[in-house]
């Protein structure tokens, strides 16, 4: 059996990835495939951990989790996502690292099914925007005791998903920037479903549609008709051309509030983040989806 663990990161595409492969879970349950519902596994899951506190599942343990993750018996692959697996958004950052519960937490979840194959998905988002947006979604109301003397400029995810690598080293990792997602959003989808490349999924240009004015998408899904891309790559300079004249700006802005944090603090943040995020698909293990 297959298992994809899609971990986040919080503030990322807040479930949009899931949703879409929920809205074609019979399509892909047709390839052996399965999307459970988050309610069917999360809670169990959880569970799970608790029971275990570190140690491997037994057999007979992971058979009874698998059985109540999936009703098919030629099931060959299975999604699930959460993006609390790695902690919740009040631990996000502690120590001058962003989630440091990855040593632990990681090798947890890969041991719930140690009789499968593992691989994990995560995407990343910039300092500079994701320290604010994890901070609105813990429950900690003081920013200064989020961080915990922490120094944002020198959070580095690079140094995140070295640590993932090096806790479940038989693992493969498959990363990306969430500013890219609207780019490679096609691409996420079936590297993390491993569905056929000629597998169409409703919904597929849904979240295009969240950040494009309507008649820029009715153009650019027509033009894509008229015009199919011979390759992924070619799909997205289509993408990328459309968003650059029918983005909604308003969708795209965002506003960082924070006391003590400059523009130039911000821009600062952001050249660590684009060098950071450059060093990444040098780690072995890991496969980097650039746009």
């Amino acid at each position: 059996m297959q298992i994809a663990l899609h971990l986040g990161v919080h503030c990322t595409d807040e479930d949009r990835l899931l949703k879409c492969l929920l809205q074609n879970s019979d399509k892909l349950a047709e390839e052996g495939i399965v999307i459970p519902e988050t309610g069917r596994y999360r809670p169990v899951i959880r569970e799970a951990l608790q029971v275990l506190q570190g140690d491997s599942a037994p057999e007979e343990m992971q058979q009874t989790l698998l059985d109540a993750l999936v009703d098919d018996d030629d099931a060959v692959r299975i999604f699930l996502s959460h993006d609390s697996f790695l902690g919740v958004p009040g631990r996000a950052v502690e120590n001058n690292e962003l989630y440091t519960m990855v040593p632990k937490r990681a090798p947890r979840l890969r041991d719930l099914f140690a009789s499968s194959q593992v691989e994990f998905f995560v995407g990343l988002r910039n300092p500079a925007t994701f320290i604010p947006a994890a901070f609105g979604r813990a429950k900690e109301p003081d920013f200064a005791k989020f961080i915990e003397g922490s120094d944002p400029a020198l959070l580095r995810w690079s140094d995140m998903i070295a640590r993932l690598r090096q806790a479940v080293p038989d693992a493969p990792v498959t990363v990306w920037c969430n500013e890219d997602t609207p780019l490679i959003w096609h691409d996420i989808l079936k590297r993390m479903s491993g569905h056929d490349e000629f597998t169409l999924l409703d919904g597929r240009d849904d979240f295009l549609g969240e950040i494009m004015t309507k008649t820029g998408l009715v153009r650019m899904q027509s033009y894509l008709q008229s015009h199919p891309p011979q390759n992924e790559m070619q799909r997205r300079r289509i993408v990328s051309a459309f968003l650059d004249k029918f983005a909604m700006e308003d969708a795209l802005e965002e506003e960082i509030d924070v006391p003590g944090w400059t523009e130039e603090y911000v821009d600062h943040l952001s050249t660590q983040y684009d060098a950071d995020v450059a060093l990444i698909g040098d780690i072995p293990g890991v496969t980097f989806i650039a746009p």
